[in-house]
């Protein structure tokens, strides 16, 4: 089937026998779904009449397009349904007939509104897999309660944490509980449709940002756990290993890594600074702990001396983990973002690839992109018009 802006032909893939029938909007939704799409799912994207999926109209831009919306939904298609109007309504009820998974991230109780519950629906598909994203939940107080990713992050206490001790809480930079909901998202799907193979049956698959936030932060709540307490922000630091640490050098910055005390011997070795192991500062990890400042003094000290092009050779040489700081223009044109075909073509537009890798199916360098607003509706429109050419 060639579908989609660009006419190129929907990837093979573990999922190439699944139908989804996607009702999700913006990041966090489209995200996990993007994924079925990129792994051989067929997705049908439905949206609202008017202006379709809000990111449609959001920025940037390039010929057009808005890469908001190309690079959560490629590999799509799209069809306009008013869920209210009947004969609209009609042809979303054959597909969810049709459907192996239905995913919406609406906000709780809205399906409900509609007459689309998972009570509902599984009636009359009890093999479907009806997943739901939402901000947190679809139980508890908040489960009503709109969300953003930026709420998430500052309700979760990632926000909170992030930064450096003596600067303001700071957004981490990308939308990091959007994604993460949209990986689990795909991950509950998945598991569903794997226990559907012994069970026969679909179920309701829950899926909260906050939640997926919160499971990211086993840092913070180890700190917590042993403590009772948040911990501090602490900058580009690591909680429990040191030096772990973006350091400066002559010409430009670059991270270091030493996570036990035969790495940090190695390092003070690559830097001809082998006093530093004597030091009882330094000596072992809790210390180096206690001691950070000092110790990424006398680090930056030699580090200075040479380029980071220097440091990078001479420490990696020896064994030690580092690398250097790069903008995201530098890690698009790494040749190793090349090498694992993490940056693609879908429909004209570059974008971010698949970073599941799987030897059974090829992972191609251009894919389907995005559908323009409506794109396949006729075409779908005939395809689920009668209840009964349904098989």
């Amino acid at each position: 089937m060639n579908q989609a802006t660009g006419n190129t032909a929907r990837p093979a893939g573990p999922f190439s026998d699944l139908l989804v029938v996607d009702l999700t909007h913006v990041l966090n939704g489209p995200f996990g779904t993007n994924i079925l799409a990129d792994l051989g799912a067929r997705v049908i994207k439905v949206e609202q009449p008017g202006h379709g999926d809000d990111t449609r109209l959001l920025g940037p831009f390039v010929d057009g397009q808005s890469l908001y919306f190309s690079f959560v939904n490629r590999g799509k298609e799209s069809i306009v349904l008013d869920l209210k109007a009947e004969a609209d309504r009609t042809v979303f009820l054959n597909m969810v007939r049709q459907a192996d998974v239905l995913a919406e991230n609406y906000r709780p109780g809205t399906m409900e509104k509609l007459g689309f519950s998972y009570a509902e629906l599984s009636k009359i598909n009890p093999r479907l897999i009806y997943a739901s994203s939402s901000g947190f939940g679809q139980t508890g107080p908040l489960a009503s309660y709109p969300a953003y990713d930026t709420i998430v992050q500052g309700m979760s206490g990632i926000l909170n944490g992030t930064g450096f001790p003596d600067g303001p809480p700071t957004r981490v930079g990308t939308s990091l509980s959007d994604l993460c909901g949209g990986i689990y998202l795909f991950s509950g799907i998945a598991s569903a449709v794997y226990d559907r193979t012994r069970t026969g049956k679909g179920c309701h698959v829950d899926i909260a940002m906050f939640d997926a936030t919160l499971a990211f932060m086993e840092h913070g709540f180890m700190s917590y756990v042993a403590t009772g307490q948040a911990p501090e922000r602490m900058g580009n630091r690591h909680p429990y290993m040191a030096p772990f640490d973006v350091f400066q050098a002559r010409d430009r910055q670059l991270v270091l890594c030493c996570g036990n005390d035969a790495l940090f011997q190695k390092l003070c070795h690559a830097l001809n600074r082998p006093e530093l192991l004597s030091d009882p500062r330094f000596s072992v990890n809790h210390e180096r702990m206690e001691n950070q400042t000092a110790l990424k003094q006398e680090i930056e000290a030699v580090l200075q001396q040479q380029d980071t092009a220097h440091w990078l050779d001479v420490i990696h040489a020896a064994g030690v983990p580092v690398g250097p700081l790069l903008n995201i223009a530098e890690a698009a044109q790494l040749p190793q973002t090349a090498a694992r075909n993490m940056l693609i073509e879908a429909g004209g537009l570059r974008m971010p690839g698949n970073p599941i890798k799987l030897s059974a199916y090829a992972d191609p360098t251009m894919r389907p992109g995005a559908p323009q607003l409506d794109q396949h509706g006729a075409e779908l429109r005939q395809e689920f018009a009668h209840t009964d050419a349904l098989v």
